[in-house]
C-alpha cells in the first residue's frame, strides 16, 4: 500500500468529523443539535421517511431515533403521519414551519460546504467531488453484493 491509500481512512473520517461538527456549531443557530440536524437533513432530502430509514441513514438504532423525533416533534421540526402504503408504520415528515425556512437551512449547509472547500482551487473541488462519488459507487455495490452473498447462503 502506498501512502495515499494509508491517509485515505483517516483523511475521510477526520473530514466528516469536521464537517459535522462546523455543522453542528451553525446548526446551534437555530437551536438544533447535531443529531437533530442530521435527522432534519435526512427527512428534508426524503421528504418522508419511516423511523427505521432514519436510524440506517444515520446509523444508529431505532430506538434514538424515536427519542430524537419526540424532541423535534416538540419542537415544531418534524411531525409523524400514516404511511399510506402500510398502516402499521409512521413516517416522519417536515412540518409546514419547517418547510419555511428549508432555503435558510440549505443556504446554511452550502455555507459550510464552501468554507470546506475554500483552500481548494475549482478543478480540485471537481476532482474531489468526482473521486468520492466514485468511491461511494464502489463501495454501495461491494456492501449490496455482499449482502446478497450472505443473504443466499
Amino acid at each position: 500500500m502506498n501512502f495515499a491509500q494509508d491517509q485515505l481512512g483517516p483523511l475521510l473520517h477526520d473530514a466528516s468529523r469536521l464537517v459535522r461538527k462546523r455543522f453542528s456549531q451553525r446548526a446551534s443557530e437555530y437551536g438544533l443539535s447535531s443529531a437533530q440536524w442530521r435527522l432534519l437533513a435526512v427527512v428534508l432530502r426524503e421528504g418522508r421517511a419511516s423511523q427505521a430509514r432514519i436510524a440506517d441513514k444515520l446509523e444508529i438504532e431505532p430506538i434514538s431515533v424515536s427519542r430524537l423525533v419526540d424532541r423535534m416533534e416538540q419542537a415544531g421540526w418534524v411531525a409523524r403521519e400514516p404511511d399510506p402504503d402500510d398502516r402499521r408504520v409512521r413516517v416522519i415528515v417536515p412540518t409546514a414551519s419547517t418547510l419555511l425556512i428549508r432555503n435558510d437551512l440549505k443556504a446554511m449547509a452550502d455555507s459550510v460546504f464552501a468554507e470546506a472547500l475554500s483552500g481548494l482551487a475549482p478543478e480540485a473541488r471537481a476532482a474531489l467531488i468526482a473521486g468520492l462519488a466514485s468511491v461511494t459507487a464502489t463501495l454501495s455495490q461491494a456492501v449490496c453484493d455482499a449482502a446478497a452473498d450472505v443473504k443466499d447462503t
